[in-house]
């Protein structure tokens, strides 16, 4: 029941993060953007199973890599993200294309390490997908949160990577 339970936290935490990050979002630097990430962590170490008993070193260097590909997905994330700041000196977010276009490449190589798993007999907790899923969250919000506090008050918005577009609201 468990594995039921993490799927549909899974599934629930990345709808809601996708469709509110590809909206013009205000960023407030002062809240606990640092929460989220850490009740889905919790969720994801409290299950016992997170290691494969029978195959410890595989299932180590897969959740290594699961965690190395959670943390890398959420800086092209945050990168791909315009900020800028309005003349009365909020800070807005909005994703791009670019942003997107991270997130399927993240997705793709968690799935080449599910069937590399799969292919050495490694039995794999959805656990694993949960903490990378926090990593990238934490990763991503800090990365905002950072550049928010260091964007100027000015008209226009702050150049994302592979953004090529004007603002839209």
């Amino acid at each position: 029941m468990p594995g039921l339970v993490n799927a549909l936290v899974i599934v629930a935490v990345v709808v809601l993060v996708l469709v509110r990050q590809f909206r013009t979002r205000r960023i407030d630097t002062g809240r606990r953007w640092w929460l989220l990430p850490l009740i889905v962590a919790v969720m994801a170490l409290r299950e016992p199973a997170i290691l494969d008993p029978h195959h410890h070193t595989g299932s180590i260097l897969l959740l290594g890599s699961e965690l190395v590909i959670g943390l890398l997905t959420g800086v092209g994330w945050a990168w791909t993200t315009r900020v800028w700041a309005e003349a009365d000196g909020t800070v807005w977010s909005k994703s791009t294309r670019a942003s997107g276009f991270v997130w399927a490449v993240g997705i793709a190589f968690r799935a080449g390490l599910f069937a590399l798993g799969a292919a050495l007999g490694v039995h794999q907790n959805s656990s694993a997908l949960l903490l990378a899923l926090a990593a990238t969250l934490l990763v991503r919000s800090a990365i905002l949160v950072w550049r928010a506090q260091s964007v100027p008050s000015v008209d226009a918005p702050a150049a994302a990577y592979g953004d090529r577009m004007s603002r839209a609201w």
